[in-house]
């Protein structure tokens, strides 16, 4: 994958589109990195960019520190977004990633007076509703790998290799410390289009915690579901992706 943007990390891009209509920046979940959108796209129409967004502690960047508190992963992210906003963009993030996209799309607002076109928000209930969920990121290894277990987002094979194990590790730690220290502060709602997508089979969120995400627009919002659990978009790519493309279709015009 080729950086996106000479010497920035932050941002990875699979398939060039110099004549794209919109920038896609895509947020990964706890654990992942940008390599998961690696196939969005040759899947999306070419009016589409994807620029998947790197954090450090893993892919091409395992030798930086994670980052595990949201305002310093603001502080980072929310500058490298001012030589990128000369073409209009969309956000979608899954699970930690919509939580990112959400804070960024506020930041930018804060820092830029910049929004994205659409937010699309996937695998998370909206901010100002409690996890219900003890916290996790500071469980002794056996307890931590038995939860990683029932998010069923984990690999067996890679739950059952010690030494892959040890890498993924630290940076699941600083991820689920990351989303499990997030402190939401109302802010006005956004003069943006959203969309909260969720697995008709997620055991940890409902279409009730999708829908709250109303609350934090002005503009036009959906709610969509697809067959799967909390990591449908890897089993559906197909549907979730034909969805994103009709949720964009209106600004590729």
């Amino acid at each position: 994958m080729r950086s996106f943007g000479v010497g920035n990390p932050w941002f990875v891009v699979s398939r060039p589109q110099p004549r794209a209509r919109i920038r896609l920046f895509c947020f990964p979940y706890s654990g992942a990195g940008a390599n998961i959108f690696y196939q969005w796209a040759s899947i999306l129409p070419p009016a589409i960019e994807v620029c998947a967004v790197q954090y450090p502690g893993r892919g091409t960047r395992m030798a930086e520190s994670a980052i595990t508190r949201m305002d310093a992963l603001m502080d980072a992210l929310s500058p490298q977004f001012e030589g990128y906003l000369d073409r209009p963009f969309a956000f979608f993030g899954h699970s930690l990633g919509a939580m990112v996209a959400f804070e960024l799309t506020r930041r930018l607002r804060r820092d830029y007076d910049r929004l994205p076109l659409h937010l699309v928000v996937s695998g998370h209930s909206a901010p100002q509703i409690p996890d219900r969920r003890p916290p996790i990121h500071a469980l002794p290894d056996e307890a931590f790998i038995a939860e990683l277990r029932k998010l069923n987002g984990t690999p067996d094979e890679i739950l059952q290799n010690q030494e892959l194990l040890g890498l993924l590790i630290p940076i699941l730690r600083a991820d689920f410390q990351l989303s499990e220290t997030y402190e939401y502060q109302p802010e006005a709602p956004l003069a943006a289009p959203m969309a909260a997508f969720g697995g008709l089979g997620d055991p940890f969120i409902n279409r009730e915690e999708l829908e709250a995400w109303a609350e934090h627009t002005t503009a036009g919002f959906r709610v969509r579901m697809f067959p799967g659990d909390h990591f449908y978009l890897n089993t559906n790519r197909g549907l979730l992706l034909q969805a994103l493309a009709r949720e964009l279709a209106p600004y590729l015009i």
